[in-house]
């Protein structure tokens, strides 16, 4: 075929990587930022994480002793066709603190970020597969992970002041303002996913409506009454309240299936975080419940980035 016969096919137009509506994202997105900021984040999730589990190593080995019936492995679990010897799963509890301990210290973390990702994400779904999800734990084990394998150790770390000399290097990539992005996308997709599990039920958007919430509530208060458990009062003495609970149930669906807005303005973000943060404190009051990396406010220091970053 000579060079006239030839066609060449024509390529769709892709906008530019210089344009500046994609340079515009990107600066939004992974901003250039100094290595304090993911470093900030790593340690207070790191000290949480640590004082969380253990205050539950008790509950954790008293979990692991169950009868093999009340096993049912999920995620990474599913390898195994029965649970643990007690004493193999509670040395892989221990040796996550350990790891958790190390990553969060910023000792080797080229090595113990990833093997902490690795034994957080064994360690609470071995935790799941026991008849209970707890699903502000699986926020926080995401955001370990992610921490784990980013550079979230060039501050703040034994690395950083062995190699550099100082715990505070002065220097801006794209690698550090990514890390708190990473953090909010997987914190979207918790929120998210459960705002469309509750309007994908048979109520849809009716949901709002508030008297899912009040049934919830009148059935964990009689289950704590079974059980011998104190219930709060804020709930006995609230539920005649219709009005407040529609208003409680709207506000938290809309939380939930407005988490994305929360990634596309740092106002709305952090307008988002502080929604959020008071939706769980209300159920704390109202409910009992604890969601404690919630209410803590470490799961929405993300919105909150520290450091200086730069226009471009």
């Amino acid at each position: 075929m000579t060079g006239a016969d030839s066609v060449v096919p024509s390529l769709p137009a892709f906008p530019s990587f210089q344009s500046p509506v994609f340079q515009a994202v990107v600066d939004h997105l992974r901003p250039a930022a100094q290595p304090i900021r993911p470093a900030v984040l790593r340690v207070a999730t790191g000290v949480f994480s640590a004082v969380h589990n253990i205050r539950r190593r008790p509950m954790f080995r008293k979990l692991h002793a169950q009868d093999a019936s009340h096993f049912t492995p999920v995620g990474v679990v599913k390898v195994l066709s029965k649970p643990l010897p007690p004493r193999l799963a509670d040395g892989i509890f221990d040796a996550a603190q350990i790891v958790n301990l190390a990553a969060t210290l910023g000792v080797g973390h080229r090595v113990t970020g990833p093997l902490n990702a690795a034994l957080q994400l064994w360690t609470i779904s071995y935790r799941n597969s026991w008849t209970m999800l707890l699903h502000s734990d699986n926020m926080m084990t995401l955001h370990q992970m992610v921490l784990g394998v980013t550079r979230s150790a060039d501050a703040l770390s034994v690395d950083a002041l062995l190699r550099e000399g100082t715990l505070f290097p002065q220097r801006y990539e794209r690698s550090y303002g990514a890390v708190p992005t990473a953090l909010n996308v997987v914190t979207v997709v918790v929120y998210f996913i459960s705002g469309m599990a509750k309007v994908r039920g048979p109520l849809g958007l009716k949901w709002a409506g508030g008297d899912v919430l009040r049934g919830q509530i009148a059935v964990d208060g009689m289950r704590k009454d079974l059980f011998g458990s104190a219930k709060p009062a804020a709930g006995t003495a609230l539920y005649q309240q219709k009005e407040l609970f529609t208003v409680m149930a709207a506000l938290s669906l809309a939380v939930e299936l407005g988490a994305p807005l929360s990634l596309v303005n740092r106002r709305l973000g952090q307008l988002f975080a502080l929604g959020a943060w008071g939706m769980h404190v209300g159920i704390r009051i109202v409910m009992g419940i604890k969601f404690k990396y919630n209410v803590s406010g470490v799961s929405y220091l993300p919105y909150f980035p520290m450091g200086p970053q730069l226009p471009r």
